[in-house]
């Protein structure tokens, strides 16, 4: 049998993390700013996806909350990353405004 068909059915080795960060991505996402960016996702629907949000993760759940909060909608953190439901990019932008957090729109 081939190495690439070969699946791993159980293990006792405990669960497989992601690739983890390295000090110098972790750093360049704190310095860089944050990315506000729309994404419409298989199903048609719209999400505002806010990436590279300098902080700790304890500090990104705060602003999400805060997002959610103010933008009236619901969302999630995935990767360090918050995704919020609908085209919420104003609003995103005016809070981050607030809290002196650099940003910038990307994509189209």
């Amino acid at each position: 049998m081939t190495q690439d068909r070969i699946r791993l059915a159980y293990s006792t080795g405990g669960p497989v993390a992601g690739e983890p960060r390295t000090l110098a991505a972790e750093m360049e996402r704190k310095t860089r700013g944050a990315r506000v960016r729309l994404e419409k996702r298989a199903s048609g629907r719209v999400v505002t996806v806010i990436a590279d949000v300098p902080g700790t993760p304890s500090d990104i759940e705060a602003l999400a909350k805060l997002l959610k909060t103010r933008c009236g909608t619901g969302g999630s953190i995935k990767d360090l990353e918050i995704e919020l439901q609908g085209d919420r990019r104003d609003a995103v932008q005016a809070v981050l405004r607030e809290k002196r957090i650099p940003h910038r729109l990307a994509g189209g």
